[in-house]
């Protein structure tokens, strides 16, 4: 016998009918939602999901109620459409799953989502028109589609070609650009399988459901090998891999000469004790350091940076280039320069025993480092010595050795300044960084943490006053004038975000430290966890996160003051090898040296825009390369062990940092198959449903490597129990 089906439950409700103001609210949002786009009143009903007669004739009064009040109008057709304007956004994709993106809008706090279909063919990176559809609630973020694609971040990416009889494809190696390049075999330029290649999209296809099509424009070589993988990440990033041949020639055509007439437009400091202290492996040595006892007792300390404006004049074809790449990037195995060879490695580069043309910051310090006069302007300098860090560090530890006194006094200064710049509320932040260890053909023998010692501090002390000094030199000019500030380009970071510091702190607390950043100085309160954290394994996960709860430094002509080092007037002074800030810091310097008006501000903050967008490109660009190099080593070790510790937790996954080698990989929560585990949002951590473990952030924990993917930079861990 036949079971009886059950009536299935009316939707509209009791009495066969859906409340009238559910009913309004429904019709108005449809339409508040799609403006420009009709219905028919059969749509509206289907849309609403009422079924019963009273409420479908309920939706056919509602929608001749706004006709009649001009909220809809009715087509030719018959159908109806909003009255209203539609509103816009204009805001940039962040794709973070194939399923979904946000649209970040400058001007809002919050973003909006909207489902990867509803893109519109945009991607990661492109700024777009965007409606929004949903507004946000307490429980869920405003939702929105867009509607038209205004510019694409790029329409060239790189990756790995897969080559089928009759097609190919082009799987992007950024894990944000989550489609694949349709290829034809025509168009493949040669490639062979699995080769990295760069492809240019010819046709991005309707509505996002097809694969775009294109074509590669550069064979960059076998996935996997050092020079394929490092220039996939320069094309990546839109790195130029050499200079244009006229730059190059403008630069040979500089003579390496210094004429005599030039000596003697600027102070000669060729006979005071100089010398430089770089990396071991540096080439462009653009700072140094003098040392002079004055009479009355005092120091006079110099710091003398390469005179690049000396050689690179605006508006040349030098200065052009030099704008254009704004900063030297620094991969693991090379350095792309900001300036040609023959600038950056020979002429403005301070090599010892050699004279050089400089601009100098002089200081004149007494036995508590308070400066009793000061002094800028062009020079000319002869070092005495090149150290690197080491050397200086064993004169530091041994006392011993050439130069070991000039050293020793300047650390010993440098103390001093250090500590003055705490008391004034500066921040200690000591990040950790990675190097490695390569062979020949670039493959990583060993990576390890660099180590910042004394002869690094003592460095970056100088190099901080001069910053600081010639900035509070230039913003006090507008004292003796009539006019409002003087143009420059500062280097500013402004406070931190109250919620995200107060979030970071919630997240400190999860590793057993208790800190307050509503209630409290911010900056004490920071220097104490860092203090607390020094040598710890978490030290590397809290510093990462502290820094990213800090506003972005950047460069702009308004002085808004450093918040990380407490400076009310700071800029870059001390690199214009390396940076283009610097270059624009010297040439307006010299200006105001020689009396000059203050230029226009505007033409000064599009290129200080510039150079921050640069200096991100350079830094993610920098990441990478060192993330490519961590999952190329651990892809060597896949048998041993590690400890680690839990960096992050989400609901897809657990975020591990290898203490030993700071390499952080994922424990993906598919993989865990001991038990069914469910992600605790609220408390960073994740809880096995039968066995009760808990994993939480901060745990230390034992992982093995599953699996490395070199194309997409990501490791996968597995989880080693007792």
């Amino acid at each position: 016998m036949s079971k009886k089906r059950k009536k299935r439950p009316n939707r509209a409700g009791k009495r066969g009918s859906i409340d009238q103001k559910q009913l309004r609210d429904s019709v108005r949002h449809m339409f508040g939602a799609n403006p420009g786009m009709s219905f028919s009143i059969r749509q509206i009903i289907k849309k609403t999901g009422v079924r019963d007669k009273k409420s479908k004739e309920s939706i056919k009064a509602i929608v001749f109620d706004m006709e009649r009040a001009q909220k809809i109008k009715k087509a030719r057709n018959g159908n109806y459409t909003s009255t209203k304007e539609a509103e816009f956004l204009v805001g940039k994709v962040d794709h973070v799953n194939p399923k979904f993106a946000y649209i970040v809008i400058p001007e809002r706090e919050d973003d909006i989502w909207v489902k990867t279909e509803d893109l519109k063919t945009a991607v990661d990176g492109d700024t777009v028109r965007v409606m929004e559809t949903a507004m946000a609630t307490s429980s869920k973020r405003a939702e929105g589609r867009v509607e038209e694609i205004i510019s694409r971040a790029r329409e060239e990416f790189v990756g790995r070609i897969e080559i089928s009889e009759n097609f190919a494809f082009v799987m992007p190696d950024n894990k944000k650009y989550h489609f694949d390049v349709f290829v034809y075999p025509e168009k493949i330029g040669g490639a062979i399988q699995n080769d990295k290649v760069l492809c240019r999209i010819k046709k991005w296809q309707d509505k996002g459901r097809k694969n775009p099509v294109g074509e590669v424009v550069q064979v960059l070589g076998p996935a996997g090998e050092n020079e394929a993988e490092i220039h996939s990440i320069m094309a990546e990033f839109g790195l130029p891999f050499q200079f244009p041949e006229d730059v190059e020639k403008a630069a040979e055509k500089i003579k390496e000469e210094i004429p005599e007439k030039e000596i003697k437009q600027r102070r000669d400091l060729r006979d005071v004790t100089t010398f430089t202290i770089d990396p071991v492996d540096a080439k462009d040595f653009d700072d140094a350091l003098s040392l002079k006892k004055l009479s009355n007792g005092n120091w006079q300390v110099g710091v003398h940076i390469a005179d690049v404006s000396h050689y690179v004049k605006p508006d040349t074809i030098l200065d052009k280039e030099a704008i254009d790449r704004a900063t030297s990037v620094y991969l693991v195995d090379r350095t792309i320069p900001m300036l040609p060879e023959k600038l950056s490695n020979k002429l403005c580069s301070l090599r010892p025993n050699e004279d050089k043309l400089t601009f100098s910051a002089m200081f004149e310090l007494d036995e508590n480092v308070e400066i009793q006069k000061e002094w800028f302007g062009r020079t000319v300098i002869h070092s005495d010595r090149r150290f690197t860090y080491e050397e200086a560090q064993e004169r530091i530890e041994s006392k011993e050795g050439d130069f070991q006194e000039e050293i020793n006094i300047l650390n010993g200064m440098a103390h001093k300044l250090k500590d003055q710049r705490f008391k004034k509320g500066a921040i200690n932040f000591e990040t950790v960084e990675v190097k490695f260890k390569l062979d020949e053909d670039g493959k990583p023998l060993g990576v390890f943490p660099k180590e910042r010692k004394d002869a690094h501090k003592m460095i970056e002390e100088f190099m901080l006053l001069a910053n600081k000094r010639v900035a509070e030199y230039v913003f006090g000019l507008q004292k003796r004038t009539t006019t409002d500030a003087n143009t420059f380009v500062y280097r500013i970071h402004e406070n931190p975000d109250p919620e995200k510091l107060d979030n970071f702190g919630q997240f400190a607390v999860k590793f057993g430290h208790q800190v307050n950043f509503l209630n409290g100085n911010i900056s004490s309160n920071l220097n104490q966890l860092m203090e607390d954290i020094e040598g710890r394994p978490e030290q590397n996960v809290l510093e990462s996160l502290a820094i990213r709860a800090m506003a972005k430094a950047k460069y702009t002509t308004e002085t808004k003051g450093h918040f990380g080092l407490a400076f009310d007037h700071y800029s870059h002074f001390t690199s214009p090898i390396r940076r283009y800030p610097d270059v624009m810091v010297h040439r307006l310097l010299q200006h105001y040296l020689d009396g000059g008006k203050s230029p226009e501000r505007d033409e000064y903050e599009e290129l200080c825009l510039h150079s921050s967008d640069r200096e991100k490109r350079a830094a993610d660009a920098e990441r990478a390369s060192i993330k490519y190099k961590q999952v190329e080593f651990m892809s060597m070790v896949e048998d041993k062990e590690f400890e680690g510790i839990v960096s992050g937790v989400t609901e897809w996954g657990v975020y591990v940092e290898i203490i030993e080698t700071k390499c952080e990989g994922m424990v993906r929560m598919v993989d865990m198959d001991d038990d069914y585990y469910e992600f605790d949002e609220k408390n960073y951590r994740i809880v096995g449903r039968s066995n009760k473990r808990i994993i939480t952030l901060g745990d230390k924990v034992t992982v093995t490597v599953q699996n490395t993917d070199i194309d997409r930079r990501i490791i996968d861990l597995d989880f080693v129990w007792d």
